[in-house]
């Protein structure tokens, strides 16, 4: 063999490599976790790594059938307003018909950022449109859920979004959130894309449909996730001010040096009990912790953590519970299902609520003996004392008055603050779960 046939094969040789190499790269789709990707297909672990992930950056859990909507809001735009925790360069959205009793239509839906704190107009240039599965309209199945396409958008932490979804015909009950805490807007006609809020004329103080929002992030490496009752809820925070406990707990994740960057979603719903399921149709109950945990928790985007806050309404409500062994029990089994899956749980104490109309001394005794068991460290991975926080020092079968809204059961605002205080961050940036 002479020297130019030689050459002449190592260089077929080389192209053949090359070719390979190209069609295994494109085989695996490169980069398909990024932010134009489908939220659907798992990244291929043989794909290049990418500086950055998609977080969750606000939920809110869907609590139940709103009344009065046998037939949705056909010809409706709805215009939630919602608050971000942690930014990023894209976004994609949620939307659920978990309550629905028929097809839900959403032929137009947009993403934008707010012009200015819980206003329907969007900031200029902002407006987007959002698809599904490249398509511009879908139909979300009675009981079911979709998520949109990423569409790319500077969305800053600690701002308001604007996600509007147009149902053009009839679909059944609506599947709301009914404490949201912050003003939403309605419009008629498709007004999707509308940047300004001229058209939204009627205000609501509900989220419709829309369960999430995820930022692909550079920044944050994950999500905590906060499940639990009327207390997470933050039923008595201020309207529009973003003073839930998990509000200032995003602030101190963002914030406080050496905090792990995370998101946070708010997955209280007002009611809710650990053990009993609420009706479909109440907006006041919800599904119990335990039937909804997956759902609402541990299948969120990006979860790294999970904070639980849950008991008293087992206390409360009919069928009292008031053996502290069951709701201990109910307890570890929400810690069992997170093992599964490689999370670590954070559970609070049960809060006081002496002077409430609902105390008593049977109850707040139960309400002792559960958190007795908790503290011991034999129920969560970690244990954050919102019952110590919370107390009055001179009379701890009550709240601090500075931190009771006034109902002696649900926190003011600083209370939601001091509670968020008194969770551990390094406890949230532990990754292996503890062996109980």
């Amino acid at each position: 063999m002479n020297k130019s046939v030689g050459y002449a094969l190592l260089a077929g040789l080389a192209a053949v490599v090359v070719l390979i190499s190209t069609a295994i790269f494109v085989g695996f789709g490169g980069d398909q976790s990024g932010p134009g990707s489908s939220p659907h297909k798992p990244r291929d672990p043989a794909a290049p790594a990418v500086s950055g992930q998609w977080v969750g950056t606000w939920s809110a859990a869907a609590a139940a059938a709103e009344p009065g909507t046998l037939d949705g809001y056909a010809g409706m735009s709805i215009r939630n307003v919602v608050h971000t925790s942690v930014g990023g360069s894209s976004a994609r959205i949620q939307l659920s018909n978990l309550y629905g009793t028929r097809p839900l239509p959403v032929s137009h839906a947009s993403i934008a950022l707010a012009a200015a704190p819980s206003n329907p107009t969007a900031a200029a240039g902002s407006m987007r449109r959002l698809s599904f599965g490249g398509r511009p309209a879908v139909s979300i199945p009675a009981g079911g859920a979709v998520s949109s396409d990423p569409v790319r958008l500077n969305v800053p932490h600690d701002a308001d979004l604007l996600v509007t979804t147009y149902s053009p015909s009839p679909s059944g009950p609506a599947t709301y959130h009914p404490y949201a805490r912050q003003t939403s807007y309605l419009a008629r006609g498709d007004r999707a894309e509308d940047a300004t809020g001229a058209a939204y004329t009627e205000q609501s103080p509900y989220w419709r449909y829309l369960t999430g929002v995820d930022v692909w992030s550079t920044e944050a490496r994950g999500t905590v996730v906060a499940i639990g009752d009327s207390i997470t809820d933050g039923i008595t925070s201020t309207a529009g001010a973003n003073h839930r406990w998990t509000d200032f707990l995003a602030a101190r994740l963002r914030n406080e040096p050496g905090a792990p960057r995370y998101g946070v979603l708010n997955q209280g719903i007002s009611g809710n009990r650990l053990l009993v399921n609420g009706s479909r149709f109440s907006p006041n109950n919800g599904p119990s912790v335990l039937s909804r945990l997956d759902r609402d928790a541990l299948a969120r985007t990006g979860v790294r953590a999970v904070v639980v806050e849950i008991g008293l309404n087992d206390l409360f409500k009919s069928p009292r519970q008031l053996d502290p062994q069951k709701i201990v029990a109910g307890m570890r089994q929400i810690v069992n299902e997170a093992h599964a899956r490689g999370l670590r749980v954070t559970g609070s104490t049960l809060t006081p609520f002496g002077g409430h109309r609902g105390y008593s001394a049977l109850l707040n005794s139960v309400r002792e003996r559960v958190n007795h068991i908790i503290r011991s460290g034999s129920v969560y991975d970690e244990v954050v004392d919102f019952d110590k926080a919370l107390r009055d020092p001179a009379a701890p079968v009550r709240l601090r008055p500075v931190y009771d809204s006034g109902d002696h059961l649900h926190p003011s605002d600083e209370g939601f603050r001091a509670m968020a205080e008194a969770v551990n961050l390094k406890h949230l940036a532990r990754s292996a779960p503890a062996s109980l």
